[in-house]
């Protein structure tokens, strides 16, 4: 996709209806010749929409008006390119957790969760927060700093209790340490402007990691997911899940991913997979939908072992079971 297409998609199928301040930037760089020029300079996968848009709010650049936002970033291009260059887009979106509770709470318990590409590992702890799904009645411990809310069509399996979690660890190129109050500003500027929602719920999962930090593994997924997998307890179901990891990955790597993840086995048994990918990155799971994908709106896939189970919202807004 070349960069200018790229800007326009995000403006018009990712942060349209969701943060205008983000989609009149994204649309202003995608007409603006010379801010693509620059964007092209960058390597291909920093030249993310979301990443060079967390860089400027991170380095206090402008970001309400694409005027001011584009005289700033020219001026500033190279403590910029510096940032983009030595960041990740690491969104740790906790919201994801209502998408992969009716997954995670029908399997065999107690759970052993690794989590591939964990950022702050935040969405480790789904038997932490609390959940209500459409007007239900709340789930979780009520002293939960976080309450995630999501819209359901469909026959969702609402659990009526959380799942057990005995282990959990996550594993990432550059892991993020929720103790480290920098790397955590670094998460709040990639959540898009006008969404305070998410920042909110960002700051009271942190809280809560920060008491009991999950355990983070720095590393390839090909070369320590084995490793890590070996690592879960005896007794516990395994179960490796991820979410928007697929876009950092072209699509061979995809593959060889899917396959290393299929063959996995703890205590003789194969491992779970849960993924929760946007619907162009796992094609072979869109491919199984016998209804089409929603129109305007960006769906991802929860899916069990490759079997698509619903559509979602990416940040777990919403849930349509597909059964």
């Amino acid at each position: 996709m070349e960069t200018a297409e790229w800007y326009r998609y995000f403006a018009e199928r990712e942060v349209r209806g969701h943060s205008p301040v983000y989609e009149a930037l994204a649309l202003g760089i995608a007409a603006d010749s010379g801010l693509i020029e620059l964007i092209d300079g960058l390597p291909g996968p920093k030249r993310q929409p979301n990443l060079l848009l967390a860089a400027v709010r991170h380095l206090g650049g402008p970001y309400d008006e694409f005027g001011a936002f584009r005289e700033w970033t020219v001026r500033h291009w190279g403590e910029v390119r510096e940032t983009v260059l030595a960041r990740r887009t690491q969104t740790n979106e906790v919201g994801r957790c209502a998408s992969l509770l009716p997954v995670l709470a029908a399997l065999p318990q107690p759970l052993a969760l690794v989590e591939v590409g964990a950022s702050a590992g935040l969405c480790l702890y789904p038997d932490r927060y609390r959940y209500r799904y459409d007007d239900g009645p709340e789930i979780g411990p009520a002293e939960s700093p976080v309450l995630l809310t999501c819209r359901t069509n469909g026959r969702v399996p609402v659990p009526e209790r959380l799942p057990e979690v005995v282990w959990r660890a996550g594993l990432d190129l550059d892991p993020v340490d929720v103790r480290d109050d920098e790397a955590v500003r670094w998460l709040e500027c990639l959540v898009w402007p006008g969404q305070e929602d998410r920042v909110a719920r960002l700051r009271g999962a942190v809280r809560m990691a920060r008491r009991d930090p999950p355990r983070l593994v720095r590393g390839d997924a090909m070369a320590a997911l084995p490793g890590l997998v070996a690592a879960a307890p005896a007794g516990a179901t395994v179960v490796v899940f991820h979410s928007a990891v697929m876009p950092y990955l072209d699509a061979e790597a995809r593959d060889r991913f899917v396959a290393l993840v299929r063959g996995l086995r703890a205590g003789g048994l194969p491992v779970r997979w849960i993924s929760n990918e946007g619907s162009p990155r796992l094609p072979e799971l869109a491919a199984k939908l016998t209804s089409g994908l929603p129109d305007g709106r960006l769906a991802f896939l929860p899916a069990l072992d490759g079997e698509p189970l619903a559509m979602a919202g990416p940040h777990g807004e919403w849930l349509d079971w597909l059964a």
